[in-house]
């Protein structure tokens, strides 16, 4: 069901040369981009009309209109299950717990007498935040998307989910009552590349947005790629991934488990398992086997992600030489089952998250650990993060000199301006010192 790679015996590969030995989904955003392209142009033209258009196309239904009636979410919220209300509303006070102390003061910083820079941090005006809707519903994003903007101060949200026939047109219910917990009344039922296209130019019914945030498919990765540098993206979120760092003290049924947990999203989803232990990893592949049989999603997703390219039990000859591994892959989510977990996750350099020992699986991440599942992937976490509340805010430097401060570095400046040849810039200096440099004190 999974395959191995063995890496024991010869020298680890420096940089790309490991990278490359490493199972990893192929992900072709450039490819979906020129098909992208046309659709978000076309909503830039026609906006809500072209919005409905692909929702009956790609979703099956024919909208009336693409904004979320605010009645549909009061009554989404009012008919939710107590135990899922109950769960996301647990969810969302561990959220703001750990997010509200990320928040980011101004501060001043005196550099000379008369001379100061100050960083403000100021949130951005309006995000549009996106949860996806296809294989499965995904209320546990609006979370995710929605505490940070909120604890970073975000004025103007609005969320979009795709349009489901299932409800006449309306996004999820789940994902309905989530919004209205978190106070979002702001929503529309568009999907894909359109939802991404509709908050980054706007259409006679939603304001453009300065950010769009969020997971999805290939094709809203491409239209993020597409808008960057006129919106804010979060990041081209790819696959999900789940890489176990273990030796012969895990345990199989646990990791197996967890391997699993992430191939249920979808076929491309990539489950690795790292260990020096090769007891463990053929007790690993017999535990799959049972696991796999009595869940669900097993033909259309578990099975294809699990015997896929970008899943592997790989093998190394130690935990260092794991370490090495799991640091070139970069992994979305990284578990450490080894002995001593919390050292060696230590020493982790290159994760989206990382959770440590038996009792922290992805699933509590997923969920109700406090921490944000937003993640980076394809192994851009070596430099890229999660979504945060930093995610949300600019830092402006705001520049206060005295003329007794300018004056004592001005001959510095001057002497910079005409090293690169930019004379002008040296005369903007001079000509508030009637065009003579003062000489350093």
């Amino acid at each position: 069901m999974i395959s191995r790679i063995d890496l024991r015996g010869d020298a680890l590969p420096e940089g790309p040369a490991l990278r490359d030995l490493l199972p990893r989904a192929e992900f072709d955003v450039q490819a979906a981009l020129e098909k992208v392209r046309p659709i978000c142009e076309d909503v830039h033209h026609r906006g809500d009309a072209a919005l409905i258009e692909y929702a009956e196309r790609f979703d099956g239904v024919r909208l009336d209109q693409v904004r979320v009636p605010a009645a549909a979410l009061t009554r989404a919220l009012e008919e939710l299950d107590p135990a899922v209300r109950a769960a996301l509303e647990e969810s969302i006070r561990r959220a703001r717990t750990v997010h509200r102390e990320q928040r980011r003061s101004t501060h001043t910083t005196q550099v000379v007498p008369g001379g100061s820079v100050t960083e403000k941090w100021v949130p951005v005006d309006r995000v549009g935040l996106y949860a996806p809707g296809g294989r499965s519903v995904y209320p546990s994003s609006v979370v995710m998307n929605v505490v940070p903007a909120q604890e970073a101060g975000v004025e103007s949200i609005a969320l979009a989910s795709p349009a489901q026939a299932e409800f006449h047109g309306l996004p999820h219910p789940t994902i309905l009552a989530a919004c209205a917990l978190l106070g979002v009344d702001e929503v529309y039922a568009a999907g894909g590349a359109t939802a991404v296209a509709m908050f980054a130019y706007g259409t006679e019914s939603c304001a453009p947005a300065n950010m769009v945030t969020g997971p999805g498919n290939i094709w809203v990765a491409a239209a993020k790629r597409y808008f960057t540098g006129r919106i804010g993206i979060d990041a081209e979120a790819g696959p999900t991934e789940i890489a176990v760092l273990a030796d012969d003290t895990a345990d199989p049924v646990h990791v197996a488990s967890d391997l699993i947990s992430q191939a249920e999203h979808d076929p491309l989803a990539a489950a690795v398992l790292v260990t020096d232990s090769v007891e463990l990893a053929d007790a690993v592949e017999k535990e799959l086997e049972p696991q796999v049989a009595a869940t669900r999603h097993v033909d259309d997703r578990i099975v294809p992600a699990l015997s896929g390219r970008q899943s592997a039990i790989v093998l190394v000859d130690g935990v260092d030489e794991g370490l090495r591994v799991v640091d070139a892959y970069g992994a979305e989510h990284l578990e450490i089952q080894t002995a001593d977990a919390t050292a060696v996750a230590d020493r982790v350099r290159n994760a989206g998250a990382i959770f440590i020992g038996p009792w922290a699986p992805v699933s509590l991440g997923d969920y109700a650990a406090g921490s944000n599942h937003v993640l980076p992937t394809g192994g851009c976490a070596c430099h890229s993060s999660g979504l945060s509340v930093q995610s949300f805010l600019r830092g402006i430097h705001i520049v206060d000199y005295t003329k007794d401060a300018l004056a004592e570095v001005a001959h510095h400046v001057v002497t910079l301006a005409e090293a690169e040849d930019l004379p002008a810039h040296g005369a903007a200096i001079k000509a508030r010192f009637g065009w003579k440099v003062p000489e350093s004190k």
